[in-house]
């Protein structure tokens, strides 16, 4: 197993001593697609010398750390939460959702959880903390922001190829101009969140 120290300035842990979980999601701001969750366990010397938030990474970039967590890193896991289950409780349930479901498939339980953002809903009867910005805080959050992403963006492409014309293969599934445009042209597909604004609103800026 590799370790690489002081290749980046996140932090190794919260707890010393702790077996800590870091859990993060993707897609929460999509109009299309399921919200995924990670829950990552690493090793108490791990790290990658590209390590950091997934939103500052570039695809490659997240791949290559992809790759390092899947060969170096044994306990890490994906929850997802589908769009319709998004439509029915709502997105910041179903986030919480895929972080508990993503923690129910760690192959070993963690003593405390470290969640980014400032809510989360209760796991079991495991400690949790919340940390803002925790993606660019913490080793164990941003592996599972990049875990997150990567496997998102590949539902995303796959869900592309059934429907081209919202160009998820690029936007994956986020609110630019584009799709938006093809959701005002074409309808909403399947796949979209009904209980979310697909149409921009008078004066939005779009990406």
């Amino acid at each position: 197993m590799l370790y690489l120290r002081g290749v980046t300035r996140l932090k190794s842990h919260f707890n010393k001593g702790q077996i800590e979980a870091g859990c993060d999601e993707a897609g929460r701001g999509c109009l299309a697609g399921p919200v995924v969750a990670a829950a990552v366990i690493l090793p108490k010397r791990w790290n990658h010398r590209l390590l950091n938030d997934s939103k500052k990474l570039s695809e490659g970039q997240r791949l290559t750390i992809r790759e390092a967590i899947y060969e170096e890193v044994e306990f890490h896991a994906i929850g997802v939460c589908t769009h319709e289950e998004i439509d029915e409780i709502n997105i910041l349930n179903a986030s919480f959702l895929a972080m508990h479901r993503a923690l129910d498939a760690l192959p070993q339980p963690p003593d405390c959880i470290l969640v980014d953002g400032n809510r989360f809903n209760p796991y079991r009867s495991i400690k949790y903390y919340c940390v803002i910005q925790g993606d660019g805080i913490y080793r164990s959050i941003a592996a599972a922001s990049v875990l997150a992403k990567t496997y998102r963006d590949d539902l995303m492409r796959e869900l592309h190829e059934q429907y081209p014309e919202y160009e998820w293969n690029q936007n994956k599934g986020y609110p630019t101009k584009r799709h938006r445009m093809a959701i005002q042209e074409l309808g909403a597909s399947p796949y979209h969140r009904k209980s979310f604004s697909l149409l921009a609103k008078k004066n939005e800026k779009m990406a």
